[in-house]
């Protein structure tokens, strides 16, 4: 890192933060330099023909975290160290302390780390990660697994054999009497009313968006109380007027209802990432710096809470320093506490690296899972009309013993639980437990997987009750385009779910089912034979979803992209680097992700913006540098659509601003205008070719050239933007130079020009051009002050989500009647995503989620308490995660409905293919054996209890 670098860094409670990115020089060496390559890019098809890591992945070079040790970084001290934590394993008694006489006096830790040196130090979580980083002597543990010591050790043979002895021996903690696990509060409680209006395109009588979601109003032994019912009360008052009106139309339904109520439950799941948590700090005392490599999806988030812990703490630090690594493990690399664990740890090593790294045993026991849920969902339908007329659902999910994102695990989980269907009427509550169980978090899903599914299965039951096609069903329910979700929002854009229904319909798996059962079961004896099908659509993004996204080209055309989002091995560096083709021809060669660092865009930001009010933001917004969020982590679905945003928006700034009119001055170049004087030339009929920019018929350009020639005549050469969306784009008045104003998606702005002809400080190259300032020095940015901009107000909180992209799924399978195991024989996706930017990417998507949805269908479970994967002793060997055999690897299928036109805009669909798989399987399982199961998984067991 140069001395400039050091010094642009940010500055966290005082201590001065950098990032080191990839890309950067600290990690050129270790990992660009040897496992990246450029985008191999196909012009004909405008495609990627690999990913930027694809070599590298697949001839197992690629670097992940996991990886690094202290001799493999630049001006680290060669020698590591190593730690291990202690845990306990019981949650309903008070901890009183530890034994570690089981290990010889060679095998002592050189350093054992406990609660009272936190406590002295200054040393404790940042405020989101709760209490007790390490458990004091004499408190009941708050979860099982609770961290209570750290040891660590200077040389590794002694750290391996010291962890063996101790690995499964309990005794070594000491517990005084049971007294009781601890009583919480719940981590959050959410609830949805709605009640339409004639039509599912009338304004609503009440909802969250047009009124107010509602919260409880008190606890009353840990549980929610919710507002009493008020006709002409407050909003809530009235919410809860309406939802009795609800609840009483489904207890008594007029006679020509069908009203089913059931009861389902999800198990709790490990996130299995394949890369165990891990952290490897270093704190140089002599410096006062703090190093930090680390597996995340949030670089800003560990940053920002690293350098507040260290703040608050009675060790020196001065800086910090981030690497963030390669990782894998969607969801379960997001506000993680395994970073905090890793500096706490370095604080500790005497000036020696310490390396705290999961074997899977530890992994099962810490790391963040799959919310457990319960759901209680009654229905209402019009027999006569086949309509759905009233939605009522209470869910429990649970969170764990530290809150994390529990409370918005169930948020997410009540107003995805409507799927594709239109209500005119629901009632939809949610809570978060707090318990003694591993704390629950961010998993592939986030709480939709586990209500749209529950919600899958009671419609096909429902129509089989009715007598109709569950497809039909379906088809006459589903979710039109300008139709209100539960929230009372109106999705964004086409609403394509009856396109995905119509071709499963036509599907021959779903017109030849009965059919092929009876053929399938004669020649299989002992075999029964199942179709299912399940459809849902998912949200993608967060409701603050925020990024940066610089795009600059050099005089040979190279073309360099540097952005905040984060790879965690879901492609997003391939992704972005292509997503520049639509206005630049070509992908980004060079590419830059997990940047924080932005000193030639300088934003500023404060308050929640879930939590402010409007006249706060209207406030606030005053300052043409604030803007309500700063960086999003790598979450939420939100690459492709949210993050390709910000990198289009920068791309276009650079055509519009540079190569467009770079162009026009060569085609207007000689007499009377040149070639371009007879012709009506505008930028919307600009088109790349190749490689080359056309418009109207003119001489086809290459970008090299075009690149040369904005930079000699000083036209915009590099644009950096910052984007910010609350179910909708923030939107700014902009003046780029040329006089005239406009409105784009974008708060922030900031333009790099070129030399300029003969040094020219300006140029106006023409009505398509603009005056061109001197370059800002030190960046080479001039930082643009927006007129005017437009936010989302802050009532769009309350929408929930706007923005959804659906799946449908067949599936095929056998029962094995003697013992319950399924096969799936094959299984039929069609998925709606826009316009997909890579379709490989897309596929991976798709094959890697269906794999998941298929564990958690018929495989994966953890037991949530003291027989669980708190007490230490689970791994794969007890752990079933699907493998090849069991997910119809060689005859699955997949299909995408072409985009609607060529402007569609790709949407996030890493989460949404692994759900309705899972409803798809239930249903299949009851059209193979005539029974309908409501409890995750389906294990054979469960199966062979029904056929006995």
């Amino acid at each position: 890192m140069s001395r400039r670098g050091f010094l642009k860094a940010s500055v966290v409670a005082g201590i001065s933060v950098y990032i080191a990115p990839l890309g950067s020089r600290a990690f050129a060496a270790l990992f660009e330099d040897k496992n990246l390559t450029p985008v191999a890019w196909d012009a004909a098809k405008g495609q990627a023909k690999f990913r930027i890591d694809g070599t590298a992945k697949v001839t197992g070079a690629k670097i992940f975290a996991r990886d690094v040790r202290s001799r493999d970084m630049p001006g680290w001290p060669a020698q590591q160290a190593h730690a291990f934590v202690l845990r306990t394993t019981l949650a309903d008694r008070p901890y009183l302390g530890f034994d570690l006489s089981r290990l010889d006096d060679g095998l002592q830790p050189d350093r054992v780390v406990s609660a009272d040196d936190l406590v002295r130090d200054g040393v404790a979580f940042p405020e989101f990660y709760g209490e007790d980083m390490l458990l004091p002597a004499g408190k009941t543990p708050a979860y099982l697994g609770h961290a209570v010591a750290i040891l660590i050790y200077r040389d590794f043979a002694r750290f391996r054999f010291a962890k063996d002895k101790l690995k499964f021996h309990n005794e070594i903690i000491r517990y005084g009497d049971v007294t009781g696990p601890l009583e919480r509060d719940p981590w959050g409680s959410f609830r949805y009313v709605r009640v339409g209006g004639k039509t599912a395109y009338d304004d609503d009588v009440y909802s969250s968006l047009k009124d107010a979601p509602i919260f409880p109003s008190m606890m009353r032994k840990h549980l929610p109380v919710w507002p009493d019912g008020n006709d002409h009360g407050k909003l809530d008052e009235q919410g809860m007027a309406y939802a009795g009106k609800i609840g009483e139309s489904l207890a008594h339904p007029p006679a020509n209802w069908l009203v089913m109520s059931r009861e389902y439950r999800t198990q709790s799941v490990d996130t299995a990432a394949l890369e165990p948590d891990n952290a490897n700090c270093w704190y140089d005392a002599a410096t006062q710096t703090l190093h930090m490599v680390v597996p995340t999806q949030s670089p800003s988030e560990v940053a920002e809470n690293a350098a507040a812990m260290a703040a608050k703490g009675h060790f020196p630090v001065k800086r910090l320093i981030v690497y963030p690594c390669y990782t894998v493990g969607y969801g379960s690399k997001d506000h993680y506490n395994m970073p905090f664990y890793g500096l706490a740890a370095a604080l500790y090593g005497d000036g020696l690296p310490v390396r705290l790294a999961n074997d899977r045993y530890e992994q099962f026991q810490t790391s963040l899972k799959r919310h457990a849920f319960t759901m209680r969902y009654r229905i209402g339908v019009d027999k006569e009309s086949g309509l759905l007329q009233a939605f009522s659902a209470d869910m429990e999910c649970n969170g764990g013993g530290r809150m994390n994102f529990s409370p918005s695990v169930a948020m997410v989980g009540a107003t995805a639980a409507q799927s594709i269907y239109y209500f005119p009427q629901s009632d939809l509550a949610s809570v978060a437990i707090a318990s003694r169980a591993i704390d629950a978090g961010s998993a592939r899903g986030y709480g939709t997987l586990q209500s749209m599914a529950a919600t899958e299965m009671m419609i096909d039951e429902m129509a089989a009750q009715l007598g109709v096609d569950a497809i039909d069903f379906r088809l006459k329910n589903a979710l039109r385009s300008g139709m209100k979700n539960t929230q009372g929002a109106i999705p964004a854009g086409a609403v394509r779910v009856d396109e995905v229904l119509a071709r499963a319909k036509a599907h021959p798996l779903w017109t030849q089912r009965d059919k092929k059962k009876a053929e399938y079961e004669a020649a299989h004896p002992g075999r029964r034979y199942g179709v299912g099908f399940a459809c849902v659509q998912k949200d993608f993004g967060t409701g603050a979803e925020t990024s940066f996204a610089r795009v600059e080209i050099d005089e040979t055309g190279k073309i360099s992209l540097h952005h905040t989002a984060a790879e965690i091995g879901t492609g997003t560096s391939t992704s972005q680097a292509v997503a520049v083709a639509k206005w630049l021809g070509m992908p980004a060669t060079d590419v830059h992700i997990a940047i924080t660092d932005w000193p030639e865009l300088p934003v500023v930001t404060s308050g929640d913006p879930y939590l402010m009010s409007q006249a706060d933001q209207d406030k606030l917004a005053a300052n043409p540098r604030w803007s309500p969020g700063y960086a999003s982590p790598s979450s939420a679905t939100n690459s492709a659509f949210y993050f390709t945003h910000s990198t289009r928006e920068a791309a276009r700034l650079l055509f519009l601003q540079g190569l467009w009119p770079a162009a026009l001055s060569i085609w207007r170049r000689g007499l009377g205008g040149g070639q371009a004087a007879p012709l009506v030339v505008r930028a919307e009929d600009a088109r790349w070719v190749e490689g080359k920019l056309s418009a109207a018929g003119l001489e086809a350009l290459p970008l090299p050239m075009l690149a040369k020639t904005a930079h000699e005549l000083g036209l915009v050469t590099g644009a950096t933007v910052h984007v910010f969306n609350r179910w909708q784009w923030a939107e700014a008045d902009w003046d780029l130079g040329d006089g005239v104003t406009q409105r784009l998606p974008v708060d922030g702005i900031a333009l790099r020009f070129g030399k300029g002809a003969k040094g020219a400080p300006s140029l106006n190259a023409g009505s398509a051009g603009m005056q061109v300032a001197v370059p800002t020095p030190g960046t080479g940015y001039r930082t643009i002050d927006r007129k005017r901009v437009y936010y989302p107000p802050v009532q769009r909180n309350n929408a929930a989500v706007t923005y959804y992209s659906a799946v449908g799924t067949l599936v095929e399978l056998s029962v094995h009647e003697a013992s319950g195991k399924v096969e799936l024989l094959t299984h039929h996706s069609i998925m709606e995503c826009g316009n997909q930017i890579s379709p490989q990417l897309v596929s991976g998507q798709l094959q890697g989620g269906l794999a998941m949805g298929i564990g958690h269908a018929l495989h994966e479970y953890l037991p949530l308490y003291e027989d669980g994967p708190g007490n230490g002793t689970w791994n794969f060997n007890r752990y079933h995660l699907p493998r090849a055999v069991d997910v119809a690897v060689w005859t699955q299928t997949g299909e995408v409905l072409p985009p609607i036109s060529e402007t569609d805009v790709p949407k996030g669909i890493a989460e949404v293919v692994m759900i309705p798989v899972v409803g798809a399987i239930v249903n299949g399982l009851a059209h193979a054996i005539g029974h309908r199961f409501t409890d995750l998984p389906v294990t054979p067991e469960k199966i062979q209890e029904v056929l006995a």
